[in-house]
């Protein structure tokens, strides 16, 4: 059986949370004001500016969703007892920081793209199944992507107020999430072949972390065999 993580419940813990949430709420805003103003001068009057933004924050949303499964991975790990820095507290304000960063340049890239007149994505498309003009099937990837992530992110809120048996298989979405943007990322962008390299490293990295995590032996198990 493999180890599930337990929402942390002392309450300086909690106000850590508080803390790092705001933090990261307040700086991720900070980054995507400064992203966007960037963006704008370095491309005004093209009219491929809207595209333009809006696929650098998909990149990178897609990267920050990389870190955060890759971060959930080490957290949910058999041999997470093994590694005392960070520590345990750290960890989970990170993988909270990233949550914020990825949500907030996930919101930028589809409404940037939803405006995008020329982007043939739309409102309707960047928020069902099959209604954009633009390679349907592959924004359709991302749409549900996106859809899974969120259900993943509002368990992982309502980790401390509902049983670990409730959230944390919802909770493991998250990996679907990844996959499906990931191959919207793949499928959806005309700039793939030269972001090969990028979709292949991080698709590997992640499929190792994963196979580690899922079949490394617990300290129980470890225990057992000896014990044969």
């Amino acid at each position: 059986m493999t180890a599930r993580p337990s929402p942390p419940r002392h309450a300086s813990v909690g106000g850590l949370r508080a803390i790092g949430l705001v933090a990261a709420v307040t700086v991720s805003g900070g980054a995507a004001g400064a992203l966007i103003a960037s963006g704008f001068r370095s491309v005004s009057g093209n009219r491929m500016a809207p595209w333009i933004i809006g696929r650098a924050a998909g990149i990178t949303s897609y990267l920050l969703l990389v870190a955060l499964v890759l971060l959930g991975l080490v957290l949910s790990h058999p041999w997470r007892t093994r590694l005392t820095r960070p520590s345990p507290a750290a960890r989970i304000q990170l993988h909270i920081a990233l949550t914020v960063f990825t949500l907030v340049f996930t919101a930028l890239h589809v409404v940037v793209l939803a405006t995008d007149r020329f982007a043939g994505v739309g409102w309707w498309g960047a928020a069902l199944p099959m209604r954009a003009s633009y390679r349907p099937v592959a924004v359709t990837l991302g749409v549900v992507g996106m859809w899974s992530g969120l259900l993943s992110g509002i368990t992982a809120a309502l980790a401390g107020h509902l049983p670990g048996r409730v959230w944390w298989p919802i909770h493991k979405v998250a990996a679907v999430a990844l996959i499906l943007v990931w191959l919207h990322g793949v499928l959806a962008g005309g700039d793939t072949n030269a972001l090969r390299w990028l979709y292949l490293s991080t698709g590997l990295l992640v499929a190792a972390a994963a196979f580690s995590r899922y079949t490394a032996r617990t300290p129980a198990d470890q225990l057992a065999e000896l014990r044969q």
